[in-house]
């Protein structure tokens, strides 16, 4: 059964809802446990960057195995394993066992990024190929932003509830597991691709024999596609800035108010307001989008959460750095979509998910690597230092933008000389 557009979008949306909710749970939890169990703070830098080092290995071969063999079994062994992952995190106490955690972490992202997106747009265009994708994207953009700051909103109450003995921050990543094992339920019973859904074992074996294949045509159309090529870079600009306003605000914030659990009772609240911000800046952006261009959009987006960043670091107090992590989190909720609608105008139904996942594996890749840099700039500086220089860096990835800029100019150009063209012809 071929979905309608319509009912690929309802799925798009509720499973972009079940997928983020347990994120929002465990949004700063990922540095603050650590930090409250005796990890210092260029271990948990180490410790972040195996999630992205593994997510940099494995992103090109999973994303060839969901282009072949399917995207929900790939949706499917992706939940699995970040319940795995999520666990070990949860009971874990030293260096390793967290770097573990985070490696399994980054297998789960890995096998994550792109399925979904890729399946909801080829079910989409299969059924009416005018679909306006960029709207769809927004929208799930907005879902994620709701969800996640319902889990965040959700996680401060828990951890100043505090009904367990012991640290306040374990309840809220407790809760995430059991809500992570919903979201893969939900999976399986809404994710349907016609002629995949029944494949057998031949068949698994069949298509990751030609994922490889699909990983190579994949890499082959980034080196001949500049607007690719340069799209994929503003990810190393971004990543940057995304270690500023992710990793550092809740180590920054520990150190305005004074100790982890008083920081995350505040952090939960403040980054559910953020991610409500997001969801608005992803609905912005999407009508923005429609005046401006989807590229332009992108740049204004890129500009302004890289300034914002900046301010964070510059911020003397907690009122002024939430009020500017706020305000990088709006932004940071409108260049999403609208970059994933620039990368899936490059993109292809056989090669959609290999493209998204080039596009996070440097995006993961240089996360890592910047964590390396980071975690120790921030412990030898000050973490506002490391924070402002993280902004001032994501800015640049403004220019990674141009190239699409100068197609979506032209393609703009050329339809609307077409019409002119054709209503010249009707009128003699």
């Amino acid at each position: 059964m071929i979905l309608s557009a319509a009912s690929a979008r309802r799925r798009l949306l509720i499973l972009s809802a079940t997928r983020w909710l347990p994120v929002g749970l465990t949004f700063g939890l990922t540095t603050l446990i650590p930090l409250q169990r005796g990890i210092g703070l260029a271990e948990i830098g180490v410790i972040l960057s195996a999630q992205g080092f593994v997510m940099l290995a494995l992103e090109l071969p999973t994303g060839g195995f969901a282009d072949t063999l399917g995207r929900r079994p790939v949706l499917v062994l992706a939940g699995l394993i970040g319940a795995v992952s999520a666990t070990i995190f949860l009971l874990a106490h030293d260096l390793w066992a967290f770097v573990l955690a985070l490696a399994l972490q980054g297998v789960f992202r890995a096998l994550d990024s792109g399925p979904l997106e890729s399946w909801y747009v080829d079910a989409a265009l299969a059924d009416d190929p005018d679909t306006a994708v960029d709207q769809s994207l927004s929208q799930a953009a907005t879902v994620l932003g709701m969800a996640i700051a319902g889990g965040a909103l959700v996680s401060g109450g828990l951890i100043a509830w505090h009904p367990l003995p012991g640290s306040a921050l374990t309840l809220p990543y407790a809760v995430s597991i059991v809500l992570g094992a919903v979201h893969v339920v939900l999976t399986v019973v809404l994710v349907r691709e016609p002629g995949r859904d029944r494949a057998g074992v031949a068949a698994a074996l069949a298509t990751a024999k030609a994922a490889p294949r699909v990983v190579a045509d994949g890499l082959r159309t980034l080196r001949s596609r500049r607007v690719l090529r340069t799209l994929v870079l503003v990810e190393v600009f971004w990543s940057l800035g995304m270690i500023g306003f992710e990793m550092l605000t809740p180590i920054r914030l520990t150190e305005l108010v004074g100790g982890e659990n008083r920081a995350g009772a505040i952090f939960g609240p403040s980054s559910a307001a953020a991610w409500g911000l997001f969801a608005v800046g992803s609905l912005l952006a999407g009508l923005t989008s429609r005046r401006l261009g989807v590229a332009r959009t992108a740049m204004i987006s890129r500009v302004t959460n890289g300034a914002f960043v900046m301010l964070m670091g510059l911020a003397a107090g907690p009122v002024g750095l939430i009020s500017a992590y706020l305000l990088a989190y709006l932004t940071h909720g409108a260049a999403g979509p609208m970059h994933a609608t620039l990368l899936h105008r490059q993109a292809e139904s056989g090669n959609r998910a290999t493209v998204l996942s080039m596009n996070s594996m440097i995006a993961g890749g240089t996360y890592s690597l910047g964590l390396l840099a980071v975690g120790p700039l921030a412990a030898h500086t000050s973490t506002g230092t490391a924070i402002l220089v993280t902004g001032a860096f994501s800015i640049l990835g403004v220019f990674g933008y141009l190239p699409a800029r100068r197609e979506e100019h032209e393609t703009t150009t050329d339809a609307t000389n077409a019409g002119r063209a054709q209503l010249k012809s009707a009128a003699q």
